[in-house]
């Protein structure tokens, strides 16, 4: 579709109109945004539009669609959904070898457990190599009761930070403000930066691991905005 429109406003119920008319999610439900800042950076991307519009170029617009299609529907099977990921969460498969490797991740991965055990008052089965290694069922459910208790908003930027850096400890430490954006990332490519660093990255290596980093990115700052 290309842009139809000449001015973008914003709704005093925190809609996005185009010319006065509301604009509505894919599935024709209504835009409505749950705070001021997130209403204005969407509509700055509706403003930005030249010519066709590109939704990979609206990543704001397409998490809060996600969170009014999707998640608010039903929110408790999107926040179990997402809690499944404590079953193998990244941090808690660790290399065997090289020493350099597993002190790189011992100290990127050990301070996000620490603070999980902490905060969730649980406990964690770390184990060496990539074989599935059960958590315990008290833990599990800890953490999916820390998912449950996020809003619609919360959870549709969460999946793509969760699925990105393959971790919920990491995920919920961030929401939560125990971590900062830039050191989750720097912990969640531990073992792929490693590599980089032994063999470099080939261009559709390099195209896939910046295209990660946008989504990131714009699943990080729907948070800071809501």
């Amino acid at each position: 579709m290309k842009r139809f429109w000449k001015d973008v406003t914003i709704t005093a119920e925190r809609g996005i109109a185009l010319d006065g008319r509301p604009v509505r999610t894919p599935g024709r439900l209504a835009l409505i945004l749950p705070s001021p800042m997130l209403a204005d950076a969407v509509a700055a991307e509706w403003r930005a539009v030249e010519g066709e519009i590109d939704p990979r170029a609206m990543p704001l617009t397409g998490l809060a669609n996600t969170a009014i299609e999707r998640v608010a529907p039903d929110p408790a099977t999107f926040a179990a959904g997402l809690a499944t990921w404590g079953e193998s969460d990244m941090l808690c498969y660790r290399a065997e070898s090289p020493e350099p490797l597993v002190e790189r991740q011992t100290a990127a991965w050990d301070p996000l457990l620490d603070w999980a055990r902490t905060r969730y008052d649980v406990h964690f089965a770390v184990t060496a190599g990539i074989m599935h290694q059960p958590q315990p069922p008290a833990t599990l459910a800890r953490l999916a009761e820390a998912v449950a208790a996020r809003s619609p908003f919360e959870l549709a930027p969460l999946s793509p930070i969760i699925t990105i850096t393959g971790t919920l400890v990491g995920a919920l430490a961030l929401i939560e403000g125990a971590v900062d954006a830039a050191t989750l990332w720097t912990a969640a490519h531990v073992d792929e930066d490693w590599q980089a660093e032994l063999w470099g990255r080939d261009p559709l290596a390099l195209a896939a691991y910046e295209e990660r980093r946008r989504d990131y990115n714009a699943a990080v700052r729907f948070l800071a905005l809501l």
